[in-house]
């Protein structure tokens, strides 16, 4: 104990080489004695917040000191720090510049709450970004903030949200689920070469009112039969649609039918399995007498000679 109140006390003044030789000192109550030290300046901070195996006790007193939070580079090295207290982490989130934000909610490590909250910061700023910002974070941003820069529709950015590699198709469901959704966006669906062979994207794109004529029709061979029915009940879709909908479950049955017909008749033309039936079992009766008086009896040819 006596020793680690002599290092506690030497951390509080020490300075240079010797100072740099505490920051990476296992015991807690060294470390915070170090964050006292007035030589302990925000590069040599964030080297200190470097190391992921600095305690957690650290890392709430790192929080709870402003003076030490003046710095943006420590309040950032802080925030991504993996083993940061959640409520600490909640409050610098509101402090951080949007790239930085943007990189928090990819870190791999960050939980699904803080992550959350994070995108909703990147979202809450989105209309007052300038273009080439709205860009960069449609390439790079997480897909919570593609799917709703994707909405906004703007001719250069839609086309770069569309590519981001982590936009999912759950936030692409949630853009299609947009009654006033800009045509330019569905047609971007409709033609992009991933997105257009989901299934669910499909029906969404047929489903949403802002949906051209042409590009429904062009899904309408695509979606089952249970689901174009769904559709063409009254009052799901657009009357003009609707029919398009009850002719294309019509075109079905009847291409159902014409391929069970020709399973329903036999082997020989004109004569169905059924009738081949009875016709065997005849013979079957007769002795198969009638088949040979049809070729010919040697019988009646005996009674001939002998005659």
């Amino acid at each position: 104990m006596a020793e680690f109140e002599r290092e506690a006390a030497r951390a509080r003044d020490a300075s240079g080489e010797e100072l740099d030789g505490l920051i990476f000192h296992p015991a807690p109550a060294v470390l915070a004695a170090l964050l006292e030290n007035p030589a302990l300046d925000e590069t040599k901070l964030t080297l200190l917040l470097s190391r992921k195996d600095l305690p957690a006790e650290i890392l709430v007193e790192v929080g709870r000191r402003k003076t030490l939070l003046k710095n943006y580079a420590v309040k950032k090295s802080l925030l991504l720090h993996p083993r940061t207290p959640r409520l600490v982490s909640l409050r610098l989130l509101k402090e951080l510049y949007l790239m930085d934000l943007a990189q928090f909610a990819l870190s791999p490590g960050v939980s699904a709450e803080l992550k959350r909250y994070a995108e909703e910061q990147i979202v809450a700023r989105l209309t007052q970004l300038p273009l080439g910002q709205k860009i960069t974070l449609a390439r790079r941003g997480p897909g919570r903030a593609a799917g709703a820069l994707l909405v906004e529709g703007h001719p250069r950015v839609m086309p770069v949200a569309l590519e981001n590699p982590y936009l999912t198709e759950a936030q692409v469901l949630k853009a299609l689920a947009r009654q006033k959704l800009p045509v330019a966006v569905v047609q971007a669906l409709a033609a992009h070469r991933k997105w257009s062979q989901s299934y669910n994207v499909r029906l969404a794109i047929v489903r949403n009112a802002s949906a051209p004529m042409s590009v429904v029709l062009g899904f309408l061979p695509h979606l089952t039969i249970s689901d174009l029915r769904v559709l063409a009940e009254p009052g799901v879709m657009a009357e003009n649609l609707r029919k398009y909908l009850l002719a294309e479950v019509r075109r079905r049955m009847l291409a159902s039918q014409e391929q069970e017909a020709p399973q329903v008749s036999g082997d020989e033309p004109g004569l169905t399995p059924h009738a081949q039936d009875n016709e065997s079992a005849k013979e079957k009766q007769n002795g198969g007498k009638g088949k040979r008086g049809a070729h010919g009896d040697r019988g009646p040819e005996k009674a001939d000679d002998e005659a």
